[in-house]
């Protein structure tokens, strides 16, 4: 039998098959049962409502288009619409019908990695593609490359994270290939650390793989539950990307599932605890206490560096949708529709995660702004709840394949919903035009008066 490897991020994905061919003891099979169930919680809550703190300046976006031209006008007449509200809270919405979609295809994008390439292999509903993001109390415009462009001239942004970070960079690419395409500029012929650069606006995106964001080291590949055991160095920087990210204009840090995974925890060079390692005289810990590290870690090292000037997004959780089933078990994410608000709630590990990091967030953001430096909310966890019709499921290989491989309901076909985290971030660009330019007038201003 030919096994189809796929070295992806969710927690339990990395050497599956062998699971397939081995016995376990009652411990590990009891283990692996309770870490499934984390996994697959159900993923359900409207988050707006639990929290006021959402409305506040740091998690709302402004809709306008702050002056910038629009080259390519989005057929629904969205790009062009003013302001409805000056200040909105553009990740707070429903899904809403969009027959406009898709703006790229797989035949038109070489960026679409196979397993996230569903009109490839055949997804039969394609009406995921078909939806837009509806905040509820304004639009958000599609994504308009040529806008894009325009704002990012002559700089950079990093994706720092996971393969669902990774996932979303290949979203803009696709995004952006209406207007141009980017030549490889890449340091290294490792496929974890690419380099893509807009020639025509000297424009350069890059991804660092961390999926930890920490330093990590695989300490065995197969224990205890054949993903791979990790140690982690909570508080100790992954300088894979922490010696470069001061050149970038704008880094945009993501990671979650692998976290999942069992790991060793140190601190101070000293093993501390694990997550499911199943070690005598290890305190057992749990995920929530290596994701806030995590997070902080690395969020101290923006704030530590002398020469980054750049602005630091956090893109929060992406929940994945497994249904009827463990991962390994049948679980699998069929549904053909979005998710109404009232129909689902985000709860349990999940639920804590997200939280985990808008505390680590607000804090980054605290310290930051002590020395001028911009962090912003990429809040699209409500969202992608909302679509448990987006993922590839099986639709990552040929269905004729003989292959051993589980559904993918972690990852986001492409095109697909992930495509509206970059019509998120566009926003947030606008944003960012729209405060420099107030900022210009309030000097100018002030310079007036005291003349």
């Amino acid at each position: 039998m030919k096994l189809h490897a796929r070295h992806e991020e969710f927690g339990l994905w990395e050497s599956q098959s062998r699971i397939l061919h081995q016995h376990t003891g009652k411990i590990v099979v009891t283990a692996a049962l309770t870490l499934t169930l984390l996994i697959i919680i159900p993923l359900y809550y409207p988050l707006l409502g639990y929290f006021p703190w959402k409305a506040s300046s740091w998690s709302s976006s402004t809709v306008s288009l702050f002056g910038y031209e629009d080259d390519i006008q989005d057929s629904t007449g969205v790009a062009a619409a003013a302001s409805v509200k000056q200040y909105c809270d553009i990740f707070n919405g429903e899904w809403v019908p969009n027959p406009e979609a898709p703006y790229y295809t797989n035949s038109t994008c070489w960026a679409i990695h196979d397993h996230q390439n569903c009109m490839k292999y055949g997804k039969p509903d394609t009406g995921f593609m078909k939806w837009r993001w509806k905040p509820n109390d304004c639009e958000l415009p599609i994504f308009n490359p040529a806008q894009f462009l325009k704002i990012v001239r002559g700089k950079s942004m990093a994706f720092v994270g996971d393969s669902v970070g990774r996932n979303q960079m290949q979203s803009l690419i696709c995004l952006l290939s209406r207007v141009e395409y980017p030549v490889d500029v890449s340091k290294t012929s490792d496929q974890q650390f690419k380099r893509w650069r807009y020639v025509s606006y000297n424009f350069t995106i890059a991804s660092f793989w961390a999926p930890y964001l920490v330093k990590a080291k695989q300490a065995d590949p197969n224990s205890p539950l054949y993903t791979g055991l990790y140690n982690l160095y909570l508080d100790e920087f992954n300088d894979e990307w922490a010696s470069q990210i001061d050149e970038f204009d704008y880094v945009i840090f993501s990671a979650g599932h692998w976290f999942f995974r069992p790991t060793m925890f140190y601190e101070n060079g000293q093993l501390v605890g694990c997550y499911y390692c199943f070690k005598e005289n290890v305190t057992d810990l749990t995920m929530s206490y290596s994701y806030r590290k995590a997070f902080r870690t690395a969020f101290r090292v923006i704030n530590s560096l002398e020469n980054f000037k750049g602005i630091t997004f956090l893109r929060t959780f992406s929940p994945s949708h497994f249904e009827n089933g463990e991962w390994n078990k049948g679980g699998d994410c069929v549904r053909t529709r979005p998710f109404m608000n009232n129909e689902t709630r985000l709860e349990g590990i999940t639920l804590e995660l997200y939280l985990t990091q808008i505390e680590e967030f607000k804090y980054a953001e605290r310290e930051g702004r002590k020395r001028g430096l911009r962090f912003r909310l990429l809040d699209a966890t409500q969202a992608m709840l909302l679509r448990p019709d987006g993922h590839p499921s099986r639709y990552g290989h040929w269905a004729h394949e003989n292959v051993t491989l589980y559904n993918d309901c972690v990852h986001w076909c492409l095109p697909g919903p992930i495509d509206t985290w970059n019509d998120f971030l566009l926003e947030m660009l606008k944003m960012e035009g729209r405060r420099s330019s107030e900022e210009r007038l309030h000097l100018i201003d002030r310079k007036n008066r005291i003349r």
